[in-house]
């Protein structure tokens, strides 16, 4: 396990079933406002799994599917966050989903994996892939390391992104 996961391992350790619920609160409150401002309509779901709080936004109609685009979905839940730590005074892991948009994002990044290990199959020593979040790296990193292969993180900020080899 690299320190990338190491570090959210732990920060993951440290909140409990009840922060985590009440995060995801927090965070439907604070989402239904928006959509209120923006009078738009949608269900709101909470759930909490692998020691963060995931809030999802269905229903309504296409113009909730406006919002869940990637870069808008990653706003609002930089948003969402912001409220959350501004409530609770600690840093919040919570994941927001609009529409759907972090189920095809997922598959998308499963297919980026397919064609990384196709290329190291066919000869490729290493294949780096695009930058991505760090919840995308870790999805890609616990991917990775399901099908034997290894992974690591490299560059900063919004250029970080991960190379794949063989184990």
């Amino acid at each position: 396990m690299n320190t990338e996961q190491n570090a959210m391992s732990r920060a993951n350790e440290e909140l409990s079933l009840a922060d985590l619920e009440a995060d995801g609160d927090l965070a439907a409150d604070y989402i239904e406002g928006l959509l209120d401002i923006a009078d738009l309509d949608g269900d709101i779901d909470i759930d909490v799994a692998n020691g963060r709080a995931y809030v999802s936004v269905t229903g309504g109609d296409e113009e909730l599917d406006r919002l869940a685009g990637g870069d808008t979905v990653q706003a609002l839940q930089d948003l969402t966050r912001l409220a959350v730590q501004a409530k609770t005074g600690r840093f919040s892991r919570l994941i927001i989903d609009i529409g759907g948009s972090r189920s095809a994002r997922e598959n998308e990044l499963k297919r980026m994996v397919d064609a990384a290990i196709a290329q190291i199959a066919a000869g490729r020593e290493q294949v780096e892939l695009e930058p991505m979040s760090s919840y995308e790296r870790k999805l890609v990193h616990d991917d990775v390391a399901e099908r034997g292969y290894f992974s690591e993180s490299r560059g900063e900020g919004r250029d970080r992104r991960l190379v794949i080899r063989s184990a």
